[in-house]
């Protein structure tokens, strides 16, 4: 389950109340995205407070957009809260589509960002080893509980899924379209990959998708993919909008059911709505 942070109005009481229900529910992991031109709390600092909160479910944050970021710092960053947790951190990474963000994190270029990622990737996990970074006159702490930490790739081209064999333990994809979309296609890319890669693990697969109960589901989930998109442009945003399928009791049992007969290991849901009432519709429909 992830948490509503994409919905406006996010406060102390409903974050609160949020992670121990989800804690206390049907779910493996709790996951929150990251943007920073838009509404949402920041991610480490809420998943750092769920870590206090929770004693059961993974925290994973969907996506760290890695390229805007100080990879050392990053890489502490995240070791601190996998030993906050317990040894519960489980990172999804990727190289983000928003230009603006990359700018008022502090000038990092949104060009190259797809190779940087793999740089990157290589030292964290140095860090994460204790091995000294160029620059520091010692290893950087602290370590984390789990090693080696569990990554999954949040970038699904081809390319990107080639260059995630190489270092990541899976995916951790997106659909508009959950009830439509080719999921065993996917995944059957992404095991070819980790064969090609001479990787003998198989590739843990995840997606997420919007999903929205409510008795006005379809206007719901609407409004809240045409805000949330709406950085690309009205008519883009519009487009993109009207591709969502994750609305109603009937789709979302679908694309449950599909993604469980294409092999996926896990499925992130997103509520398009910050009231609780979304995980009592849920839990009462997977009952």
């Amino acid at each position: 389950m992830t948490l509503p942070s994409m919905a406006a109005g996010n406060d102390r009481a409903q974050t609160i109340e949020w992670c121990r229900r989800i804690d206390e529910g049907p779910y493996a992991s709790l996951a929150i995205g990251e943007r920073i031109a838009f509404h949402n709390p920041e991610q480490l600092t809420t998943l750092t407070f769920a870590a206090g909160l929770t004693e059961r479910v993974r925290l994973v944050p969907s996506i760290v957009v890695l390229p805007m970021h100080a990879e050392v710092m990053m890489a502490k960053q995240l070791a601190t809260l996998d030993v906050l947790s317990g040894g519960r951190l489980t990172i999804g990474v990727g190289v983000g589509g928003r230009e603006e963000d990359f700018v008022l994190s502090g000038g990092r270029s949104f060009a190259g960002r797809h190779g940087r990622l793999d740089r990157q990737i290589a030292a964290m996990q140095a860090v994460w080893r204790g091995e000294t970074p160029e620059g520091a006159s010692r290893a950087i702490g602290p370590s984390p509980l789990q090693r080696p930490l569990p990554l999954l790739s949040g970038s699904l081209g081809p390319k990107a899924i080639a260059r995630a064999a190489v270092w990541a333990d899976g995916v951790m994809g997106f659909s508009l379209d959950p009830v439509n979309e080719d999921h065993a296609g996917v995944f059957d890319r992404v095991r070819q990959a980790w064969t090609d890669a001479g990787r003998s693990d198989p590739p843990h697969l995840s997606t997420s998708f919007w999903y929205s109960l409510e008795d006005d589901a379809a206007e719901v989930i609407g409004s809240y993919a045409y805000e949330y998109l709406s950085i690309f442009g009205d008519d883009v945003a519009s487009s993109m909008a009207s591709l969502v399928t994750g609305h109603g009791s009937a789709a979302v049992r679908i694309a449950l059911d599909r993604l469980a007969d294409a092999g996926c290991d896990e499925v992130f849901l997103v509520p398009t709505t910050r009231d609780i009432s979304a995980l009592d519709r849920l839990e009462d429909l997977l009952a």
